[in-house]
């Protein structure tokens, strides 16, 4: 079997948006922002009717989230970048939107790590520090998940799987990513400017 007839016979999923992959990417998307509502509910719930100051001083600082929510915004753009050189079977542009993906993507995991060091509180001191932990990290361990399922997508791409007629794979990938992002504005909203608001 010659090159070409293998990479057209390789089990990528059908083509377009009724492929069976958007219905699953979409009960994930779905299913998973029912969990972080809870989640930042919850954070709220304390917030607003707890006694006391809900969160603890110093307030949240934006030395590091900031930057941190410009870089994950980014790769949003790259993503969306190199799964539009899908179209035009443009093998190079893919492959650098993806790495540039994964690169801002583990960046962002870094300072995440490095924030979570320099907080003054532990996992279990107190609602918020509990709250904080677990929202924060349940979005971390998405955007690593994310992560993993974009390696996955380079190597197809150097692989040559894609191309523009089948790249539905890349598209719902990319998907996933961007709902990882726009996650992460809420749980930023939340933890790190409504303080500021009076919501504490």
């Amino acid at each position: 079997m010659s090159e070409t007839a293998l990479q057209r016979s390789l089990p990528l999923g059908s083509t377009g948006h009724k492929a069976g992959g958007w219905f699953g990417v979409m009960t994930l998307i779905v299913t998973e922002a029912s969990l972080f509502l809870y989640l930042l509910f919850s954070y709220y719930y304390f917030a607003l009717w707890g006694k006391g100051d809900f969160v603890p001083s110093p307030l949240p600082k934006f030395g590091l989230s900031l930057p941190d929510t410009a870089i994950l915004l980014f790769s949003s753009a790259t993503v969306w970048w190199g799964e539009r050189a899908a179209r035009k079977s443009s093998r190079r542009q893919m492959a650098l939107g993806l790495l540039a993906t994964i690169v801002l993507g583990a960046v962002f995991v870094g300072i995440q790590l490095v924030e979570w060091s320099q907080k003054p509180f532990h996992f279990n001191q107190s609602t918020y520090s509990a709250l904080y932990f677990t929202v924060t990290g349940f979005h971390l361990a998405h955007v690593v998940a994310g992560l993993i399922i974009l390696a996955a997508l380079l190597v197809w791409d150097w692989l040559g799987y894609f191309d523009k007629d089948r790249h539905v794979s890349l598209a719902i990938g990319a998907t996933y990513w961007h709902f990882v992002d726009v996650v992460w504005l809420a749980v930023f909203f939340t933890i790190y400017v409504t303080p500021y608001l009076g919501v504490r």
